[in-house]
């Protein structure tokens, strides 16, 4: 479990393509090894950590960092499969059970992939409304939570396919948020709460 409390900035070192042997080979996924510190003790092999949003396990310590590998349904299904060599992206080690619920409980499970539509300063904050995919929208509600690319943010507005939220300068800072622009893609986690009652309701109907 997570929160969206993004601990660390991080940094793409390199992504190696992984394929099939033999011809007309396909894609089966990709080794990516990300630069970063953390400032709460070292990473342990096998633990969970979300990146840009998605729950993915450290397969190897290095020097200044670590290494993941991501399958081919992670990289289709997020935003992942665009990253390279000097991408920046979200990291944020699991949940541990004495820690503080600063943001909302998240599970590192891409739900799907929104994209930025609109953006507009508001004094030192910045108001962002993202397009979501349509099967989505359902469980987005004015005042709820939502996770953008791993960071918890509260939703200001829901419409039909849209959603607007506000982005303080901790958040600005912290994250890479800030230097989205217009049609920038980011991986969309909804809220867990939202998810389970709409299909409680559903199999009640």
């Amino acid at each position: 479990m997570f929160t969206g409390l993004v601990a660390v900035t991080g940094t793409v070192a390199a992504v190696r393509a992984k394929r099939d042997e033999g011809p007309g080979a396909s894609l089966t996924g990709a080794r990516m090894a990300l630069r970063a510190h953390f400032e709460d003790g070292p990473l342990v092999l096998g633990e969970s950590i979300a990146v840009n949003g998605a729950c993915l396990s450290v397969d190897s310590i290095t020097g200044d960092g670590f290494e993941i590998d991501a399958t081919s349904e992670t990289l289709t299904r997020t935003t992942l499969g665009s990253l390279e060599a000097g991408s920046r992206v979200h990291l944020e080690r699991a949940l541990r059970a004495a820690d503080r619920l600063g943001g909302h409980l998240m599970t590192g499970h891409v739900d799907g992939v929104g994209s930025l539509v609109d953006r507009r300063d508001a004094g030192d904050a910045v108001w962002m409304a993202f397009r979501v995919p349509a099967d989505l929208s359902r469980f987005i509600a004015e005042k709820g939570s939502i996770a953008v690319d791993g960071v918890s943010l509260t939703v200001n507005a829901a419409r039909a396919d849209v959603f607007e939220v506000t982005l303080i300068p901790h958040t600005i800072g912290k994250t890479t948020l800030g230097s989205l622009v217009p049609g920038g893609r980011v991986n969309l986690e909804v809220d867990l709460i939202a998810r389970y009652v709409a299909r409680l309701l559903s199999t009640r109907e």
